[in-house]
């Protein structure tokens, strides 16, 4: 591309933020965290994997984690009963189970998973489908992006605190929010510093522009945005001239 000066759009990596708010429906927005990280064995570029909570709820939220995870079944994916395959080749198998030791490690709480596979699965690309609490924003496994089944859970202290955490990151390609007024919802999400908000678990949408702040890439593709990416602009100067 530099040597044609050709116009590059890139999506590259995150580590997107979920804010549980102190007024939301905590079992309806940590369940659905958790489970929209699981998606694609964790693989998506937008997964929530940074959970953000209120930090005198962090025993609650545990709990409500720990109890979405065990309806995530690991196996074959041509059994109708997984619900969550391998990873996509053996070099992201190991680098997800380095950066789940490096949690370990770094001192994080691990509250379910782990190292190794699934119990049962004795070869293949399967990870163990893993939460950490009591993360530092400071810890690797905040800090790098791991395409895997791996969630953190941040604890804060007020919204400033917990917006400051989020947008503590290289990153910003997706982020997400939840709360009881949706007005609240709104005034986070304006404050965080990444191209797209899910606000109160609101799906994603193809006509609206997708991309990233940072070092989560240039350009936005999807809706009339991404179909600028492809044009060039022109001025025609004087053009009125002589009408």
């Amino acid at each position: 591309a530099p040597q044609a000066i050709k116009k590059v759009a890139l999506e590259l990596a995150a580590k997107s933020a979920n804010i549980v708010l102190a007024d939301a429906d905590f079992s309806r927005a940590v369940t659905q965290g958790v489970m929209t990280l699981m998606l694609n064995s964790g693989q998506n570029c937008n997964a929530p994997s940074r959970m953000l909570v209120p930090a005198g709820r962090l025993d609650e939220v545990e709990a409500l984690a720990v109890a979405a995870l065990a309806r995530v079944r690991v196996g074959d994916p041509l059994d109708v009963a997984t619900t969550m395959g391998p990873l996509a080749n053996g070099a992201q198998f190991e680098r997800v189970q380095r950066l789940i030791e490096a949690g370990i490690a770094e001192g994080a709480k691990l509250v379910a998973g782990g190292a190794g596979r699934p119990e049962g699965v004795a070869r293949g690309f399967f990870a163990r489908p893993t939460i950490f609490s009591q993360v530092k924003n400071s810890m690797t496994i905040a800090r790098e992006e791991i395409f895997g089944p791996v969630l953190s859970i941040l604890p804060y202290r007020d919204e400033d605190e917990a917006v400051a955490i989020a947008n503590d990151s290289p990153y910003g390609l997706s982020g997400y929010g939840s709360a009881g007024d949706p007005a609240r919802a709104r005034a986070v999400a304006r404050r965080l510093r990444t191209g797209n908000v899910h606000i109160n678990g609101a799906p994603v949408d193809m006509a609206a522009p997708f991309g990233g702040y940072k070092q989560s890439g240039l350009g936005r593709e999807w809706g009339a945005w991404g179909i600028e990416e492809f044009l060039e602009v022109k001025a025609m100067l004087g053009y009125g001239e002589g009408d």
